[in-house]
This record gives C-alpha cells, structure tokens and sequence, in this order.
C-alpha cells in the first residue's frame, strides 16, 4: 500500500504537540500586518527566555522591479531566515517551475511559492477531499469564514491522487522582499490555524 500523503494537518499536530511538551503556550495577538515579522522575532527570542528590542521596519516604496521565479529563489536563498535554518528552499522543476519553502518552525511544513506575470503565489496543501467528513457543510463553512484570515483564501486544487484543500496567499510580482516574507509566515501561521478551527471536520483517523 502507498504511503499516505502527508498533509499540513499532520505538520500542524506535530508543532503543537512539540510546543506543549517544551511547555509553552498559545496566545493569539492582534497587530498590523506589516508587524508580523517583528513578531516573529519577538516570538522566537521569548521561547528563548529573552526579552527582545524589534527595530522598526520601514515599507519600501513602490518599484518598477518585478520577481521571476528564478530571482525570487536566489534573493530567498540570500535571506537571514534561510541562513538561520528557519526556512528549507529548493526549485522544483515542472511544467512551471516553483520555489519549494519548508519552514522549520512548524515542523517543516511545506509551501510551494511561483511568480506568474505580475503576480507572487504562495500556498499549501491541507487536507484531501476524502478526508473531510461533510464536504459540502465544511464548504459552507469556509465560504463564510475565510476573510478572518488575513491574506490567505482557501481553494481546491487537482493532484495526482485526487482533489486537495488549499490555502494561498497573492501579492503582487513587484512587491519588496520584506513584504514576500511577511506573506510566507502569514500563511504558515494561517494554515496552523485553519487546522485548529476546522479540524473538528475531518474524519477520524485510526
């Protein structure tokens, strides 16, 4: 029998239950979306049991710079976050190449990032079809509820082994890399959290 695929849901059970058994806890805040990084820092020094000073982030202005998937690899492969071991990054070769991003953080949880004309995509897999309870109530569901994540939605995307809840974020292709960072972590933090509000309507494994 084919191993299972994993999912986002097996990454985000992994980090919770590694946060728990090193005795943190969760606290959600609420912050301008040009503030996640600080936060992240903010975050990762506190685990450490130190109190950190965040410098200020400055928003860079608009520029005529737009991102290919090859520039984008080699500036992400340039970046602190890669340097550090908090993100994994490779190229993925297909029909449209993409950036592959694991994040260390929770679990090596695996996002897929490609530029396409004037727009960035970032998005990662969640759960299957098949392992959705209701699909049509859960559909329902996220319809009505997927603006209380901030920049990412939720869409279904075709596999080889069948169809797959998604969640993505889009920004645009000239965006500055700060703002390209930013949507990275985002959608890592969105995505353990759509585990922990729609979990309930997945069916039970063995």
């Amino acid at each position: 029998m084919d191993e299972q695929r994993k999912t986002s849901a097996d990454y985000q059970r992994a980090f919770r239950e590694r946060m728990r058994a090193a005795g943190f806890v969760k606290r959600d805040v609420w912050i301008p979306p040009l503030m996640s990084e600080a936060l992240r820092t903010c975050e990762l020094a506190l685990r450490q049991g130190i109190v950190p000073i965040i410098p200020s982030r400055r928003r860079a202005g608009v520029s005529d710079f737009v991102w290919t998937t090859d520039t984008l690899l080699a500036a992400l492969i340039d970046t602190d976050a890669v340097r550090e071991g908090r993100y994994k990054i490779e190229r993925i070769e297909g029909v449209e190449p993409c950036i592959g991003i694991r994040l260390s953080e929770l679990e090596d949880l695996p996002l897929f990032m490609s530029a396409s004309g004037s727009q960035l995509l970032v998005g990662t897999l969640l759960w299957s079809m098949e392992e959705v309870e209701n699909p049509a109530a859960f559909n329902d569901l996220i319809l009505r509820t997927h603006k209380l994540m901030p920049l990412s939605t939720f869409g279904i995307v075709r596999m080889a082994d069948g169809d797959y809840y998604e969640l993505f974020g889009a920004l645009s292709a000239s965006s500055d890399l700060a703002e390209i960072l930013e949507e990275i972590e985002t959608l890592g933090d969105n995505a353990v959290q759509a585990y922990e509000s729609f979990g309930s309507y997945l069916k039970h494994r063995d």
